[in-house]
């Protein structure tokens, strides 16, 4: 047993079909413990006003932390919207929330504000939740605690059972989620993902404390909640899959014009991109820029099962990508803010090339000291800002300050910043 579980052990966790022992949630044998239903049962799915205004009411009066989870329907609708939202609390128990139904969650956000939200991954569901008036104050990842202290698998079930000893059955996490009504396995599955998170946090925090790591969750935590929505990507046309082996402009142009027809389709029809075009037949239309229908049927992508309708629609944007000027063509590669490319280092300043390769060193072994990924102690991009435009001077003080201007935490200046100043100053940069 870890010394996670053992903190792990005070917990009280108490299922039905299951009955794991009261101190902790391993069995006698050791042997991990299936977490096979929600202690209070499967709650109701809230879909009207009557109902939500009782739970926003009973979350509000709810202490202690709130446990917090979103169902999307990733390559099968449009869009990464929530499609149902899990909470747990004590003294409210759980419950599931449809988003489809009951929009507006604005007033269990309010009611829930200035309370803790524990979340698994919380880059992936604060966009969705943002989306419904969900945005928390304060909150606690569980997978970013876990890498912090090191674990070398942070997924919930794997957590879930390295740190508290249960098994939680991950059969439904891909299915499509805007299925209504949603059948009982899946409320089961969406239940039993906030049944412990909770507990996992208690857990992880004692871990983090025994390793003198509580004060840079916390550092890392108010990043993530107060972090603005992401910019809208540009050219996001350029992340289709396949891209490297376009290299052609005129074929670059071909990509563009079919993604944005795929694009506006999809978000038509409100499917996943994916179903209405792969990115492979994107693809492999612009490397065989097509004369007709009969020459784009015979490729990959485009075959019997695509009616002459939709093969019309598709050569008619290779045409158009074919008719452009050379002029409104798209260059080949994005243009890039800030330091060029590593792999052009070299050539363009030796001395920043051998100062990364240096950092990069320095990074990985204290990183290992640590016991944590290299990308949690700090970012590769601000490692590489440094090393392209180091300070004047070079010491512990103003390459602190440089790393905090590229966003750095406080925690990661101040294990990060010697060590970089050393690693520089040894290569003279």
């Amino acid at each position: 047993m870890t010394d996670a579980q053992e903190t792990a052990a005070d917990s009280s966790l108490r299922t039905t079909g299951g009955a794991p022992p009261d101190d902790g949630g391993t069995s006698d044998t050791g042997a991990p413990i299936p977490l096979l239903e929600p202690r209070e049962g499967i709650p109701p799915v809230i879909a009207d006003a009557d109902a939500l205004d009782r739970v926003v009411a009973a979350f509000a009066a709810g202490s202690g932390p709130v446990a917090v989870d979103a169902e999307r329907a990733s390559g099968y609708r449009y869009g990464q919207r929530a499609y149902l939202v899990q909470l747990r609390r004590q003294g409210a128990g759980t419950a599931l929330i449809d988003p489809v139904a009951c929009p507006d969650l604005s007033g269990l956000g309010e009611a829930l504000s200035g309370v803790e939200w524990v979340l698994h991954a919380a880059t992936q569901d604060l966009p969705c939740l943002r989306e419904i008036g969900m945005v928390p104050t304060r909150l606690f990842d569980t997978e970013l605690a876990g890498r912090l202290a090191g674990f070398p698998r942070v997924g919930l079930g794997a957590m879930v059972e390295n740190v508290l000893g249960f098994v939680l059955e991950k059969g439904h996490s891909a299915v499509d989620w805007s299925t209504r009504p949603l059948p009982e396995p899946w409320l089961r599955y969406a239940a039993l993902d906030v049944e412990l998170l909770v507990d996992l946090r208690d857990a992880l925090e004692k871990e983090l404390d025994r390793q003198g790591k509580l004060d840079w969750a916390p550092q890392e935590f108010d990043a993530l909640a107060s972090a603005p929505p992401p910019e809208p990507r540009k050219d996001p046309w350029r992340r289709t899959s396949g891209m490297h082996k376009v290299r052609r402009r005129r074929q670059l142009a071909v990509v563009r014009e079919l993604w944005q027809t795929r694009d506006r389709i999809a978000r038509r029809r409100d499917v996943s991109p994916g179903k209405v075009l792969s990115d492979a037949a994107i693809v492999e239309a612009a490397l065989a820029l097509p004369s007709n229908v009969h020459a784009l049927a015979a490729l990959n992508g485009f075959g019997h099962r695509t009616g002459r309708r939709q093969l019309e629609q598709w050569q008619a944007a290779v045409d158009r990508a074919k008719a452009l000027p050379e002029s409104e063509l798209p260059q080949q590669g994005q243009q890039v803010t800030g330091p060029p490319p590593p792999r052009a280092w070299a050539d363009k300043d030796p001395a920043a090339a051998a100062g990364r390769t240096a950092a990069r060193a320095a990074v990985s072994a204290l990183a290992e000291r640590l016991t944590m990924p290299q990308e949690n102690l700090i970012s590769p991009d601000a490692v590489r800002r440094l090393c392209w435009g180091p300070p004047r001077v070079i010491d512990p003080e103003s390459v602190g300050a440089a790393l905090a201007g590229f966003g750095a935490r406080p925690w990661q200046v101040e294990q990060v910043a010697p060590v970089l100043a050393d690693a520089l100053r040894g290569t003279g940069a």
